[in-house]
């Protein structure tokens, strides 16, 4: 049970497509237990496989904080055949994430997603083919100004690569806004950022500005260019269907956590 419970905590910040090759390359563990059962206990909701707590790799006891989370969580291991896959089980990596690390790294955690919103992607505009710089503009520019307005400031607009930095007073502002989430809403948090590359689409769906499928396609728009222009990737797909699947477990945490 202990090395697998190790095997589960897989750092938010890592890349998705390495973490999906590592956990494949892993020998899976055996299902040992015939039931998985979420229950109410003091600060949260606890997960149960066969009447014994699931513990974090730090030996605590694994707590979500809303009965819709421990249902889901407790539907990740119940739903695990013969095999325990953690590959399919974001809502537990994630919370076993946020419980053991983030919850002690806290800070080093908000500041990284802060400094995606100085590089952040939607700040960086091709300046051709005029359809995707339209489709640009359209999904980008209202995500763009309502953080602006938000955060108390401007964000800079690059056509290009060439890096330029955004203001201070508003990275200082998006930090402090993020700065009272609880460390399970920030490891969401920072799994959206990094899966959409965008600390501005994270911030806007966390606020409920955004839906879910709006901020999923305004990540996506020059990947649905290039689809366009030349067709499906096999690979390219399935990654894609993958990142949904951890993007939508965060959604879920941002929603209940």
């Amino acid at each position: 049970m202990r090395d697998f419970i190790e095997v589960l905590q897989e750092d938010a910040a890592r890349d998705p497509e390495q973490r999906a090759r590592d956990l494949s390359r892993r020998e899976l563990p055996k299902r040992f237990y015939k039931e998985a059962a979420h229950v109410g206990v003091d600060g949260g909701y606890a997960i149960h496989l066969d009447g014994r707590p699931v513990k974090t790799p730090g030996k605590a006891t694994l707590l979500l904080p809303s009965v819709t989370l421990g249902a889901a969580v407790a539907a990740e291991w119940e739903a695990q055949e013969k095999e325990i896959n953690p590959a399919v089980m974001p809502l537990t990596r994630l919370a076993n994430s946020a419980q053991d690390a983030v919850s002690v790294r806290f800070a080093e955690v908000a500041d990284e997603v802060t400094r995606f919103a100085g590089n952040d992607a939607l700040c960086y505009r091709a300046d051709d083919p005029e359809s995707l710089v339209e489709t640009q503009h359209r999904l980008w520019d209202p995500v763009v100004d309502w953080a602006g307005s938000l955060l108390g400031g401007r964000f800079v607009l690059i056509e290009g690569l060439i890096h330029a930095p955004q203001p201070d007073a508003l990275l200082t502002a998006y930090r402090q806004r993020i700065d009272t989430r609880s460390p399970l809403s920030l490891a969401a948090l920072h799994t959206v950022t990094s899966l959409t590359g965008s600390a501005l689409l994270a911030l806007a769906l966390a606020e409920g500005h955004l839906d879910p499928d709006s901020v999923w396609s305004a990540a996506h728009v020059e990947e649905d260019f290039n689809i366009e222009r030349w067709g499906e990737d096999a690979e390219a797909t399935r990654l894609r269907a993958y990142k949904r699947t951890e993007f939508d477990a965060a959604v879920l945490i941002l929603r209940e956590g």
